[in-house]
């Protein structure tokens, strides 16, 4: 994989663009959930649908996609025709070829005409949301979805021969060990899948387990977070899975290609409710709301929110913060180049401070993590932040 400094930070079109489309559709709300989601109702899939249509009409693309990244809600839940509709718009409208195309699928919605469908559209790579394989842990996340249904969704994949399969699991859930929570790894790895995300359970505010936490029916314990994360970071190594980034592992080849220019502060272009772009100097957020965005379509515009004007130091300072949860670390000499004098003398001295800790190592110019400095990312990224605002 290169390097987070290779290409330079800036909204260039000699950098690679993702699109991102956000299906909002679910037939259910996860418990643990907060991303903007719709109930399919009506003909609300078919006016989305148009809606997608005429805001890839509104977006001036600068340059071929590289990347395609379905999300959701539950992109997985479309009908098959319904697929290979919104299929033939992001084909239209961003060149075709694209070097990855990845599909959110849920277990219970994993078809043989669906994953036709989406081979047909040029779709490389399905992710889907196993989370656990334990029936008491998936109805306590309030999933819809039985440990068979993942078994038979996983043939059902295999045999459509995709370049690439992920599966997504969860730990720290309430109720789980640590026993409960390395039962679910290796059956995971048993199924040899190219690449396994593995996301430490958050409490999101508007969510049903932010509730049960506010009420004290769960409780946070950190230090069991910290347990888990050695283990999984210790099994998945050991299965042949490289760690790349704090929650993500693949096997040589396989990293998310769109999720890694994200990271590196690239140009992505988010369509649908709630969809966020970076592009065209600026970063935005459209609406979350289905009849929201449609009214906006109507009217001529794509309804963004929080519009930021992009700056070579804000693209240097994420850059910084999301290279250092990947495992290949940022050149500090290549990223100072990008900041000002009294920037860089700060993060230096905050490496100087993360390195004396324990929670990072400098090898020659780069800066990385630890696995100690892992378990923190956020709290260090929190630190970044810090230091760059002294720095002016």
């Amino acid at each position: 994989m290169s390097e987070i400094t290779s290409a330079p930070l800036s909204d260039s079109p000699a950098n690679p663009l993702g699109l991102y489309v956000h299906v909002p559709f679910c037939a259910t709300t996860c418990d643990f959930c907060a991303f903007y989601q719709e109930k399919p109702m009506g003909d609300s899939v078919d006016r989305y649908m148009s809606g997608i249509a005429r805001e890839a009409e509104l977006v001036e693309w600068d340059r071929p996609v590289s990347t395609v990244f379905w999300g959701g809600g539950t992109p997985g839940l479309l009908a098959p025709d319904d697929m290979r509709r919104l299929g033939a718009v992001v084909n239209a409208r961003t060149g075709g070829a694209h070097e990855e195309w990845t599909v959110e699928m849920a277990p219970a919605s994993v078809t043989k005409a669906r994953l036709e469908a989406l081979k047909e559209i040029g779709v490389t790579r399905i992710s889907m949301g196993v989370q656990s394989f334990q029936p008491a842990l998936l109805e306590g996340l309030g999933r819809q979805h039985t440990r068979e249904q993942v078994y038979r969704a996983h043939e059902l994949i295999a045999a459509a021969e995709f370049k690439s399969v992920n599966l997504d699991l969860m730990f720290a859930l309430p109720g789980q060990d640590e026993v409960d929570w390395l039962a679910d790894l290796a059956k995971a790895v048993a199924l040899k899948p190219d690449h396994i995300s593995t996301y430490c359970l958050t409490f999101e505010e508007d969510t049903k387990l932010w509730v049960k936490l506010s009420q004290g029916k769960v409780k946070l314990d950190t230090e069991r977070e910290a347990r888990l994360y050695e283990r999984t970071w210790a099994e998945l190594d050991a299965a042949g899975y490289a760690q790349y980034e704090v929650s993500n592992f693949a096997r040589p080849g396989h990293a998310c290609r769109h999720n890694v220019n994200t990271w590196r502060m690239h140009s992505w272009v988010g369509l649908g409710p709630s969809g966020a772009s970076q592009y065209a100097g600026g970063r935005g957020t459209n609406i979350a709301d289905l009849e929201k965005w449609l009214a906006g379509l109507e009217r001529g515009e794509r309804a963004t929110e929080d519009r930021t004007v992009l700056t070579p130091e804000l693209l240097a300072e994420d850059a910084l913060i999301f290279g250092l949860r990947m495992n290949e670390g940022v050149d500090l000499d290549v990223w100072g180049g990008r900041v000002t004098e009294v920037a860089e003398r700060e993060m230096r001295g905050l490496a100087r401070r993360l390195v004396d800790e324990g929670l990072a190592e400098m090898t020659g110019a780069r800066l990385r993590l630890t696995l100690r400095g892992r378990l923190v990312a956020d709290a260090v990224g929190s630190e970044v932040m810090g230091a760059l605002s002294a720095g002016g």
